[in-house]
């Protein structure tokens, strides 16, 4: 059977792979490339080296989404990871209907972004209405709304994978330390979070790079208003790419400087908490 398989495999994988050339390899590495040129269409690119890339660290708009995407990570990151691991641990503990608010937690999760940013938009601006402001008034209002809009939607998603976690944990374990005397908190940090960071490790990728990532709700939302002033980086860089004419290798180079930037905050993370995952 072995043989069988080891013959056929390169057959089985050849579709695949093909399809993941034509669909990410190519297009990647050409984006690479036409990041150091000029060009409105991929057959009239002309090399330009690294000005697009000084152009791009020059552009204020560029620097200030950066920043306003760091901070909303950081936010962001700290409060759905906090939130939905108090939510698991409250919705493990036993008690009648928690397989009703776990569908409720999680079902914001299944809304898609535009159709989520257009509903907080209406919900946030009823509110503010009472202060005669809307969420374009300030940056602020902008960033908190997004921020209360993230959450929302990944709480619940989040919740059900650290439940999945929590729920691996081995009871044995649990009796034993409250038989030796352990307190609530001293079982949690010694047992619960060390081996529920497999569960971490998932939840904190997934919200890093969704946070980074975050384009169609910030769209629906803000659309970057006041004065692109809550713009994040991918709505900085589709403005960039289709709002700005001969801007399109500027884009472009925004657009790599954004993968290194994820990659370089994605993957340390990576290996920083499986680093302190534990064998059960």
């Amino acid at each position: 059977m072995e043989k069988i398989l080891k013959r056929y495999f390169p057959l089985f994988v050849l579709p695949t792979l093909i399809a993941f050339t034509v669909a990410f390899i190519v297009p990647f590495v050409l984006g690479g490339y036409l990041s150091f040129t000029k060009f409105t269409t991929v057959t009239d690119a002309k090399w330009v080296g690294i000005s697009n890339y000084i152009k791009a660290f020059s552009n204020k708009d560029f620097l200030s989404a950066l920043w306003f995407t760091a901070r909303f990570a950081i936010v962001s990151v700290l409060s759905i990871n906090i939130f939905a691991f108090a939510l698991a641990l409250l919705l493990t503990k036993g008690f009648k209907g928690t397989n009703l608010f776990r569908t409720i937690f999680f079902m914001p999760n299944l809304i898609g972004g535009i159709v989520l940013g257009y509903i907080w938009k209406l919900i946030i601006n009823g509110v503010l209405q009472h202060w005669s402001v809307t969420l374009t008034y300030s940056p602020s209002y902008g960033f908190w709304g997004l921020v209360v809009l993230m959450n929302w939607q990944m709480i619940g998603y989040m919740m059900i994978i650290y439940i999945a976690g929590i729920q691996s944990v081995p009871d044995t374990l649990i009796e034993a330390a409250k038989i030796d005397g352990a307190t609530s908190g001293r079982i949690l940090r010694s047992i619960t979070i060390p081996l529920v960071m497999p569960s971490i490790t998932i939840c904190m990728f997934l919200t890093v790079s969704n946070s980074f990532k975050l384009f169609d709700q910030n769209l629906a939302l803000t659309a970057g208003d006041p004065a692109n002033r809550t713009s994040m980086l991918a709505l900085d860089i589709f403005n960039t790419f289709y709002g700005k004419v001969g801007w399109e290798g500027v884009g472009q180079a925004k657009a790599v400087i954004f993968f290194i930037l994820v990659a370089l905050i994605t993957l340390p993370q990576l290996l920083l908490t499986r680093s302190k995952e534990v064998e059960q």
